[in-house]
């Protein structure tokens, strides 16, 4: 009988071997976005950061565009025809960098470029997707309102006919892009029911004012809209869906997205935490070495590694057809609510250090206090599951 052959050595990077599960093309897809982070992003990020800015989106964004991250997951119209565990692993290596990044790529391609794909005319279509698949033009999504957060059927924002145009007023509130984007899907209430419309971003009495005195993402571009009597010709409404099916179609994708990006936090503040306490000596030796670090971070990589191996298979059922929104839902509640237990204790293994911007973990941690909530709440996803896992609703 032949010897069993020998398993490879135990790499503390990867310890479950998540790696065989990805095929050349999805490691070359990782590889070039942690590439483009790495030398675009994290020798830069703390410093914006802590001025609370993002110079040079247009350009970040372009670049974006030219390695096929932006609307990446979408075929045709210059988009990339990646899988969705390709998109994944990108948002996952842009959110090791900052979620900020991630925001960006997300807002883009799975909110705006998702919606004019999904429900846009072909005359939509064509004038916009290939502009914002090679980052020319930035996109933002335009849903959330300043009093209907998480209850977007109770939204103020109203298009009304006059003749063949429409004219929108109402406000939107914490737009990711908003400030700088070209274009914006704004849904709004109509006598039909809820609509989406495409506004170029010049019309008069659209403004978009940057919103300040963020604790978190401050690495990223965040806007109210204020919609004043925009008109609109009869065309920039998207044909494709009437009602909420519409938006929540959107937020699904980008739900994903997040699944998979918030392991990318996560592991960043693990590496961190690892790094650290391999070389961080107290009491004569490194604090590694003593048995409470090391229960953290075991704790800390049984976490992460699962999470990503739930991203992954999410990923598998997208690809296939068969991913429900409440699998999503199963996703973002787990994998976002772990990211931050993993940044609170890769913090604790830092001591003091913890709190400084020379490491990620406070940025990290401060930035999934907004993933944590936006695309759905913990309570929005656990009703969700509950709904799913009883079939009684509890959200009325």
């Amino acid at each position: 009988m032949s010897a069993s052959p020998k398993p490879p050595a135990f790499d503390p990077a990867d310890p479950l071997g998540l790696d065989d599960l990805l095929d050349p093309e999805d490691l070359a897809v990782r590889d070039t976005v942690r590439s483009w982070a790495a030398d675009r992003v994290l020798p830069y990020v703390a410093d914006w950061y802590e001025k609370g800015e993002l110079p040079g989106i247009r350009e970040l964004a372009r670049e974006l565009g030219s390695i096929g991250a932006l609307g990446m997951s979408l075929t045709g119209y210059g988009c990339a025809g990646a899988s969705s565990v390709q998109y994944g692993l990108a948002c996952l290596e842009l959110e090791a960098a900052d979620s900020g990044i991630r925001s960006l790529v997300s807002v883009q391609g799975s909110l705006a470029m998702y919606a004019i794909h999904a429900y846009g005319s072909e005359e939509q279509k064509n004038e916009w997707l290939p502009r914002m698949a090679s980052g020319e033009v930035i996109g933002c999504f335009g849903l959330t309102e300043p009093d209907h957060g998480s209850d977007p059927a109770g939204m103020r924002t109203f298009a009304k006919r006059d003749g063949e145009d429409w004219v929108l007023s109402g406000r939107k509130m914490w737009i990711t892009n908003g400030s700088v984007a070209g274009v914006a899907v704004v849904w709004a209430r109509t006598e039909d029911g809820i609509r989406g419309f495409v506004v170029p971003t010049d019309r008069p009495g659209f403004s978009a004012p940057e919103i300040k005195h963020k604790w978190s993402l401050r690495a990223s571009v965040t806007s109210e809209l204020v919609l004043d009597d925009v008109r609109l010709p009869a065309d920039a409404v998207l044909p494709g869906v009437t009602g909420l099916r519409g938006p929540l179609g959107c937020l699904s994708h980008a739900r994903y997205g997040i699944v998979w990006g918030s392991m990318g936090a996560a592991r960043a503040s693990f590496e961190a935490a690892l790094d650290y306490a391999r070389t961080r000596e107290q009491f004569g030796r490194p604090i590694g070495g003593f048995q409470l670090t090391q229960a953290k971070l075991a704790d800390m990589a049984v976490e992460l590694h699962k999470g990503i191996l739930l991203a992954h298979h999410l990923g598998r059922r997208m690809d296939a057809g068969k991913l429900r929104p409440e699998q999503i839902s199963f996703g973002k509640l787990n994998n976002v609510r772990e990211a931050i237990e993993i940044c609170r204790t890769a913090r604790t293994i830092l001591g003091a250090n913890g709190i400084s911007l020379e490491y990620p973990v406070m940025r990290h941690a401060t930035n999934l206090e907004s993933v944590l909530t936006y695309e759905g709440t913990v309570e929005m996803h656990q009703l969700v599951l509950g709904k799913a896992l009883t079939g009684l609703d509890a959200f009325r």
